[in-house]
Order: C-alpha cells, then sequence, then structure tokens
C-alpha cells in the first residue's frame, strides 16, 4: 500500500523531532558531576567563610555534614561543596550576641551555655543549686535575646571530675585520669590530663601508695581553660594507646576537633570506657572554681576521679574529660577540653 500525503507528513514530523530533540541534547552543556561529600573540616572551613549567612555544622544521623544557612545563596554553596544545607533564621551574629548577653549577666556556678546548632539557639543549662533569685536571673538573660536563648535543667550538680584513660594521683592527694600521652620536637614525652588536676599538685605517681613517681607537672591552666602536661619520669611509660578497660587498648594516632553528631567514647579511672556523642561545641561552663569557655558538650557520663581522661573518635584524640552533672547510673552531661587547644599551647604531639 502506498503511503498517503498526509503519513508521509506525520513521518517527517517525528523525523524533525527526533533531530530537534538529539540536537538539544548534543548542544547541551555537560552537567557537573555532584560534589564528593564534604568532610567535618571542608564544612566548618565553609562555615567560617560564609560568616554571619551560617550558624554552624553538624553529622546528620548518616554522617553526611549539614551546615546551618540563613539564605538560599548560602545553601546553594553548601550543595555544591557536598554538604547539606538547613536553612534558618538566626546567624553566627545573632548567636554570639546571644552568649555575649550571658557572658555579661550570668556568672553563677551551676550554670553553663552553648549554640545548639540544630534547633538555631543558644542554649543556658541550670543545675539544682540555681534557684530562687539565682533561676531568676538566668531567665531574665534569656528573655532579654529574644527567644535566641532557651533555659533548660541540668540533673544533678555541675562539678569538675576530680579523681583519663587510667589512674594518676597527686602528691599529698587526689585521683585524676590520664589523658594521652605526647612528645614535643626534642622528643621528650609527658602526658595531658585536666587543669584542676594539675592545679592541686606537681608530682604525679601510679600507685595510690604514692611510691611510684610518674612525672612533674610543667604547665596548668586552669580556670579559663581545663588542661595542664606533666613530663614523664620514665619515657617508657608513654605509650600510644587509650584503655578500654576490657583488657584491650586502642592506638592512637593523632588528634581532631570534634564534630557535633559525632559519636566518641571516654576513659576513665572511675567509670572505665563510656560511649555517646557530641552535642555542642564551644561550651562555657561556670564551675564552682571559676569559668572555662571553648568547651566540647556530650551526653558521654563521667563520675569524680574520670577528670582528665581520654575522649577519643577512631584512633582520634578529641579531648581531655573536664567535668560534668549526673552519673553513670542514671546519665549525664560531660564537658570536655578540646586536645588540638593544649597540644598547641605546648607544642606537643599525640605519640
Amino acid at each position: 500500500m502506498r503511503p498517503t500525503r498526509s503519513s508521509l507528513r506525520r513521518v517527517a514530523a517525528v523525523a524533525m523531532a527526533g533531530t530537534l530533540v538529539t540536537s538539544v541534547l548534543l548542544g547541551a552543556p555537560a552537567q557537573a558531576a555532584p560534589a564528593s561529600p564534604a568532610s567535618p573540616d571542608a564544612a566548618a572551613s565553609l562555615a567560617d567563610r560564609l560568616g554571619d549567612r551560617a550558624a554552624g555544622t553538624y553529622a546528620d544521623a548518616n554522617g553526611a555534614m549539614v551546615v546551618a544557612v540563613t539564605d538560599s545563596a548560602a545553601a546553594q554553596q553548601v550543595r555544591a561543596a557536598g554538604a547539606t544545607p538547613k536553612l534558618v533564621t538566626r546567624g553566627a551574629a545573632q548567636l554570639r550576641s546571644a552568649t555575649a548577653e550571658l557572658e555579661r549577666s550570668v556568672t553563677i556556678p551551676g550554670t553553663a551555655w552553648w549554640t545548639d546548632v540544630v534547633t538555631n539557639q543558644v542554649v543556658v543549662s541550670v543545675d539544682s543549686t540555681v534557684t530562687g533569685a539565682k533561676l531568676a536571673k538566668v531567665k531574665a538573660a534569656a528573655a532579654r535575646t529574644g527567644g535566641t536563648v532557651r533555659v533548660e535543667a541540668e540533673a544533678g550538680v555541675l562539678s569538675t571530675r576530680i579523681s583519663g584513660g587510667q589512674a594518676i594521683y597527686a602528691q599529698g592527694g587526689g585521683r585524676c585520669s590520664l589523658g594521652f600521652n605526647v612528645r614535643n620536637s626534642a622528643g621528650q614525652t609527658f602526658f595531658l590530663t585536666a587543669g584542676h588536676c594539675t592545679n592541686i599538685a606537681s608530682t604525679w605517681y601510679s600507685n595510690s601508695g604514692q611510691s611510684s613517681v610518674l612525672g612533674t607537672r610543667t604547665g596548668t591552666s586552669f580556670p579559663g581553660n581545663d588542661y595542664g602536661i606533666i613530663r614523664h619520669s620514665n619515657a617508657a611509660n608513654a605509650t600510644g594507646n587509650v584503655s578500654l578497660y576490657n583488657g584491650s587498648f586502642r592506638d592512637v594516632t593523632g588528634a581532631a576537633n570534634a564534630v557535633v553528631g559525632q559519636s566518641v567514647q571516654r576513659s576513665g579511672s572511675t567509670t572505665g570506657l563510656r560511649s555517646g556523642t557530641v552535642s555542642a561545641l564551644n561550651a562555657t561552663v561556670n564551675y564552682a572554681e571559676g569559668r572555662v569557655s571553648g568547651l566540647i558538650r556530650t551526653n558521654v557520663c563521667a563520675e569524680p576521679g574520670d577528670s582528665g581522661g581520654s575522649l577519643f573518635s577512631g584512633s582520634s584524640a578529641v579531648g581531655l574529660t573536664s567535668g560534668g552533672s549526673g552519673n553513670c547510673s542514671s546519665g549525664g552531661t560531660t564537658y570536655f577540653q578540646p586536645v588540638t587547644e593544649a597540644l598547641s599551647a605546648y607544642g606537643v604531639s599525640i605519640i
């Protein structure tokens, strides 16, 4: 059967359409490959570059980095960098302003504050000792920020955990925990622990009977910070691992900054090995002995004697146990001194 004119026109139209589609596809610019997933450091660096258009970073449940931003243009930059943007209403400057209000007007022991990146607020916590006029003062300060600050009750009493990995004993009394063994460029060996520990004695022992000298204090910083350094009397004692309190040890090969949402473990001489997650960075805590800033906040429990002990993630050193509230029976909050700050202050590196 001969094709009709109308059928020939339809075939020509289809052919023309195919030609046009092919031309469009061939002429379209190549799509860029999706960016590789952003590392925690890369996400933090991007947030710094975005300035007030960003409001912090955290890892989601799958470990992917999320960057809080205040506008769609910043969100596009975040996607291009391989992270997930989250639109929020408060930028970094507004959160800093709220924190500054707390620093000016709340100097009450038993209080602590930090930025909750997930909710885009500053949180101020109060322990069971903050009542009456003290609590009213905290609430008034929060109210002056127009909703940027929220107040939360903290179970127990916020205190330093004096008494890391394994136990160390202060001359004259007191037990803490060793954090991480370190060395300087000259090859001398030391260990890091909490500053509120090193404040109490210059000589430290490896046994409660104080017959075996472990080392002598060469630096301490508390309050303000919470780290100290002790030089080993015997370099052979400076191992590059952390006790897991089950007869085994975890090799520690370097140090890293904490990330909100990160899984971490803590080793301490009172309660052994405990696990949890990082809930905030740059937290400020008002201990009875004074204020400490720049701390890592976690839901890992700790008790007296765990002070100075190791906070780590995988093979990376992360922090030194500072203090907290609660205990390892009912749970609690624990704060850690970032180990990278202590390493920088003393010019040492993880063994």
